[in-house]
């Protein structure tokens, strides 16, 4: 584990004028800070959203689009589920493929849980229609941020922060806490005074090649496979529209993939005798870095961080927007049990979301291991024992009850409050 090397630029002075006030300040209006937003406001806590994009850009970023039974049920406790009942697709399983063969593998008669195919972008539009419709405050380009009061030395203490609003006026905005949901290059997690932060990290050494494509979904349940010429995925974002993956090199570049190549590894890698893969037009395509990355904590005074800003798993286990739907339970919880004056939520909140993380951490690597050719050391033989393993890794697991039991319970999702 190493200091991140963003850490010790410290708070920074704020510049003069308006001075305002709230309960909560949350940083970032990703699906993590929307959330928590709705939950405090609903809990009768007062608190200000700001988003340094404008309102276009966070509407129109494309990302996860698989939702754990517990981001369902949590959406659902708080009335933020009506768009998803209506265009979510609720899915029992996933396929495993190798070598042409396709097994499915059943969660709901595993575990008595499924999961819910629904694009984070879909969430977002939703969440920020919501706040709009209750008036929220919800601050889109809202400009360098910054920090300026996290200590918290004697109770009547508060955090505050500085911000430009989009007429240009500088405000300093004082608050109990201050959340970071700004993901992973965001400002709050720098704001940790240096010393006090370490990460643990891997950096992948192949990436993801994503599309979307205006076409009816070739399958009921998502398809991973494992092929000699690498990973591929099938998903979907709707009944008319497809998201498919192959692992290409993280260097590679999207100008080299037409779309007829694109369909053609498609079609090799997913193939499977008696199945077809319906091609359509391809609307969105990019190419996926893939990271893992884990800070040593959460919080630091008054300063808490969720989602990616604290951590990064790569999709293959379909973790991200879960963890950090994982981390706004259980902070909004703890925060209004501090307002109702239990202070014990906020005081083990990074220890348990930590815990929690690192076994999605652990999942997300072995499916992530499974699937993916690993790129060849100049060793022939290194390579073949790679493969080989892999294909006993997965043929272990798909006729294995027992290893299906745990698969299902992992990728269906771990329990969000009082994990350990």
């Amino acid at each position: 584990m190493t200091n991140d090397e963003s850490h010790g630029q410290g708070a920074q002075p704020a510049e003069a004028g308006a001075r305002q006030s709230t309960q909560v300040a949350i940083i970032g209006a990703g699906p993590a800070g929307l959330l928590l937003g709705h939950i405090l406001g609903q809990a009768g806590i007062d608190y200000r959203i700001l988003e340094a994009r404008d309102k276009a850009y966070v509407l129109g970023r494309i990302r996860a689009g698989v939702l754990e039974q517990d981001s369902v049920d949590l959406l659902a406790k708080f009335g933020l589920d009506a768009d998803l009942k209506a265009n979510g697709l609720t899915h029992h399983g996933i396929y495993l493929q190798h070598e042409g063969e396709r097994h499915h593998i059943d969660f709901a008669e595993l575990t008595g849980r499924t999961v819910t195919v629904y694009g984070q972008q879909a969430l977002v539009h939703h969440l920020v229609a919501e706040h709009e419709r209750l008036g929220s405050q919800l601050i889109f380009e809202a400009t360098d941020v910054q920090p300026t009061q996290i200590e918290s030395t004697h109770d009547g203490d508060r955090a505050s922060l500085a911000y430009t609003a989009p007429n240009g006026e500088r405000i300093t905005l004082d608050c109990d806490y201050i959340i970071g949901a700004d993901g992973y290059h965001g400002i709050c997690r720098r704001t940790f005074p240096e010393g006090t932060l370490d990460v643990a990290e891997r950096v992948y050494d192949f990436a993801w090649l994503g599309i979307l494509a205006d076409v009816a979904p070739s399958t009921d349940d998502l398809i991973y496979a494992l092929h000699r010429d690498g990973f591929a995925m099938h998903s979907m974002r709707s009944s008319t529209v497809s998201r498919l993956y192959l692992q290409v090199s993280p260097d590679d570049d999207i100008a080299n993939w037409s779309d007829e190549r694109i369909w053609a590894a498609l079609q090799t890698r997913l193939g499977t005798e008696g199945w077809t893969l319906t091609e359509g037009p391809i609307t969105e395509k990019s190419i996926l870095p893939m990271r893992s990355f884990v800070v040593s904590t959460l919080n630091y005074g008054r300063l808490y961080l969720v989602g990616d800003a604290g951590h990064i798993v790569p999709p293959t286990g379909a973790k991200g927007l879960n963890s950090a739907i994982a981390d706004v339970a259980l902070l909004a919880e703890a925060l209004q049990a501090h307002y109702a004056g239990d202070d014990t939520g906020l005081e083990q909140y990074s220890d348990k979301a930590l815990d929690r993380q690192w076994k999605v951490q652990h999942f997300s690597q072995w499916m992530t291991d499974m699937l993916h050719v690993h790129p060849a050391d100049g060793s022939a033989e290194q390579s073949a024992f790679d493969f080989q393993r892999q294909l006993g890794q997965i043929r272990y697991v798909t006729s294995s009850h027992a290893a299906q039991v745990s698969l299902a319970e992992q990728y269906a999702g771990l329990p969000f409050v009082d994990a350990r």
